[in-house]
């Protein structure tokens, strides 16, 4: 099946280009100080994965890391856009019509929107609280959006799995379900701790755990590509 071997190179290049993006962006502002003109740009060596250092956004939103980012984030959102396509075309082509196709094709796609408009607009400054809050929730979109699709996906292999049995490892599919539950369970205790007010909360640093969760969730979420990949079996017809 022609689908099943785009959807193996596109979540290939999904979690691929992404990874080097922004861990680029780290590594150049974090080591290279002299290529940022302005040098209050630049950070100390940090982890952020670990220590929360700084935030995604803030290593990606200035000149010359944005260079990097931006189009890293616009191909990967298009490659987004054909995965959730070609998953349409492969549930139909094997089950049918499905209840879920609509369902995760409608946050898949919304989702790679959700990431155009956020990088578009990532490094633009106004002070206005409108437009932070319009930042704000255009990122938290895109999340939702993303393990919605994901969550959707999954149910919908999960539920015809028999006729897959020649096609995919069912143990990686498994492993994506586990991986997509613990992102929402984490999403849900998290909710309330980084809605809380100022960057810090009876002496727990709330900044520093904000920027490395934004950090290690991302990750899990382009890991789900990269289990897609190991999924479908290469020598699927």
């Amino acid at each position: 099946m022609d689908s099943i071997s785009k959807v193996r190179s596109i979540t290939l290049w999904i979690f691929i280009i992404p990874f080097i993006a922004i861990n680029a962006c780290l590594i150049l502002i974090t080591q290279f100080h002299e290529l940022f003109p302005n040098q209050g740009d630049v950070i100390l060596n940090t982890i952020p994965y670990i220590d929360g250092g700084a935030s995604i956004s803030r290593t990606a939103r200035v000149f010359p890391t944005y260079l990097i980012f931006k189009p890293a984030m616009f191909i990967t959102s298009y490659l987004l856009i054909k995965y959730w396509l070609y998953n349409k075309s492969i549930v139909l082509s094997i089950n049918g019509n499905h209840k879920y196709v609509r369902k995760f094709l409608f946050f898949g796609i919304g989702s790679a929107v959700c990431l155009v408009i956020h990088s578009i607009f990532l490094g633009i400054k106004f002070d206005y609280d409108l437009y932070k809050l319009f930042r704000r929730v255009i990122m938290l979109a895109f999340i939702i959006f993303e393990i919605v699709a994901q969550a959707y996906l999954v149910a919908t292999l999960y539920s015809f799995r028999k006729k897959l049995l020649t096609l995919i490892n069912i143990k990686i599919l498994t492993a994506k379900i586990i991986l997509v539950s613990c992102l929402i369970v984490i999403a849900v205790i998290s909710i309330p701790i980084i809605s809380l007010p100022g960057d810090n909360f009876l002496g727990f640093n709330l900044k520093s755990f904000k920027h490395a969760l934004e950090w290690d969730y991302f990750l899990g979420v382009i890991s789900f590509y990269l289990l897609t990949f190991f999924m479908w079996k290469k020598t699927s017809s």
